[in-house]
């Protein structure tokens, strides 16, 4: 305990305690790759679990992509979240996992060249279950030998988040989910989310799970992920996360230029269609035993400059069908008045009373027959037998 104390003062001393990497430096550590100083480390994160006094090794390879040899030096930091947007804060190694990994001094590394080397973890027996988090860097200044200071320089990292296993409670849960600025009117997608996790266990949570659209139906539209960048939240701490129900135009709405323009943003309207009362629906699931977490957003988007332009197409529309059955209209009616028709109309009833007239004959001429038929054979003699 007095030797942590004399520690703490040792690095108050020193003039920080916490010492905050280029944002480009926090950049690398969660991208595939990042090249400063024309060197790249690949992975650029290792999430490895052990037992008090285990010893645990990880490769990682080392490329210098600079037309010189180059040497680099390693050295060690402890991180912890800083604010809620994931954002690591790398704290001087005195203590805890950044005191646990060994790896080379340095290395020589010649001009478009790379290596791999090996990083070992000393897993303390006495070390405390759950998460602890450290990062490997590699630069081109070797490491300060003041124990209460942390060199600052360009650096590149590996971020190490290590679970040391035994009994960890795993608590967490959702405190707010929304639309960006709460907002329940759109035009148009993309739409904004965000949600705010508390982990208030003892070891990093990284959400899994999916935002779901419901429609006024019920239905589902769409389906998200609820995590994209697979953000970590540790230990007593909160993590802002976003995702975004993305259109077919993309993440980028009309710019200012076109915000003067009503066509085009009914066309950006279109192309990014959704329309109606939505409900998003979220289900994150955390921790070892799958714990789950739940919360919903209702929402509305309507495009109003497509239904205007909709409205006003229709209406042309019904204009024109009504303009040319008006013209249609007079057409016939002109014909009508300059006889073309009406000749057309006495031929028609000439040759239906023509029609009549044989039909009539032609049922005269059969009833004559009948009756002629008929008197003969009554005049007709009738023999008698002897």
């Amino acid at each position: 305990m007095t030797s942590k104390i004399l520690n703490i003062k040792k690095f108050e001393l020193g003039g920080v305690f916490f010492v905050s990497i280029f944002i480009s430096a926090f950049i690398f550590l969660f991208l595939p790759f990042y090249n400063a100083q024309a060197l790249t480390l690949t992975p650029i994160r290792m999430e490895i679990a052990g037992d008090p006094g285990q010893v645990l090794s990880q490769e990682m390879t080392l490329i210098n992509e600079r037309d010189t040899d180059e040497k680099y030096y390693a050295s060690y930091a402890n991180f912890e979240a800083s604010g809620e947007t994931g954002s690591p804060s790398f704290v001087n190694a005195t203590e805890g996992l950044g005191t646990w990994m060994e790896t080379v001094e340095s290395i020589d590394l010649p001009a478009n060249s790379s290596k791999i080397v090996q990083v070992k973890i000393k897993i303390p027996a006495n070390a405390d279950p759950g998460g602890h988090f450290a990062v490997v860097f590699w630069g081109t200044q070797p490491p300060t030998t003041d124990s209460g200071s942390l060199a600052i320089g360009a650096k590149v990292g590996m971020l190490v988040l290590l679970r040391v296993n035994g009994d960890v409670d795993e608590n967490g849960g959702i405190l707010e989910f929304a639309t960006k600025d709460k907002q329940t009117f759109f035009t148009h997608l993309p739409v904004s989310f965000y949600y705010r996790f508390q982990n208030s266990g003892g070891d990093r949570i990284k959400p899994e799970g999916d935002i779901a659209m419901k429609n006024i139906f019920g239905m589902t539209a769409e389906k998200i992920s609820a995590n994209p960048v697979e953000g970590n939240i540790l230990p007593n701490s909160i993590r802002k996360i976003e995702a975004n129900w993305q259109g077919r135009g993309g993440t980028a709405g009309p710019t200012d230029l076109d915000n003067k323009n009503f066509l085009t943003k009914a066309k950006y309207e279109w192309r990014n269609f959704a329309f109606g009362r939505y409900k998003a629906k979220m289900l994150l699931t955390y921790g070892t035993q799958k714990e789950t977490a739940l919360s919903s957003f209702v929402f509305w988007v309507l495009p109003w400059h497509l239904l205007i332009f909709i409205i006003i197409d229709l209406f042309l529309v019904f204009i024109i069908v009504r303009f040319i059955f008006r013209r249609y209209k007079h057409w016939l009616i002109s014909k009508i008045m300059h006889g073309d028709y009406g000749k057309i109309a006495v031929e028609q009833n000439t040759n239906e009373m023509q029609n009549s007239l044989n039909s009539q004959n032609n049922s005269q001429i059969q009833t004559e027959t009948q009756n002629q038929n008929n008197t003969e054979a009554v005049k007709k003699p009738v023999r008698r037998r002897i």
